[in-house]
């Protein structure tokens, strides 16, 4: 699998764990991520998953480099889709 599918099939797991916030984003902590059954079995270095994401601005958390355990409270913050402009709409 390469990165772009593991960040796609991150976003999957973050719709499924997390909770959808009044703007469209939707925060999951990185404990229930790491704890989840699923989720360990698809990604092999979930945190490696997590940074490739952050660098490609898919989502937000605090720090660098999360750890189990010492950070399974920090939030993770998937970002809403971004909207479609008005050239996009008028296309389709």
């Amino acid at each position: 699998m390469n990165v772009e599918e593991e960040v796609e099939r991150l976003k999957e797991e973050i719709k499924r764990l997390g909770k959808a916030q009044d703007d469209g984003s939707i925060k999951v902590t990185f404990g229930v991520l790491f704890h989840d059954d699923r989720c360990a079995n698809i990604f092999e270095a979930l945190v490696g998953t997590l940074r490739a994401a952050k660098k490609r601005k898919v989502l937000t958390y605090d720090g660098e480099l999360l750890l189990q355990g010492v950070h399974d409270n920090v939030e993770i913050t998937l970002k809403p889709p971004p909207a479609a402009t008005t050239d996009e709409v008028v296309k389709n």
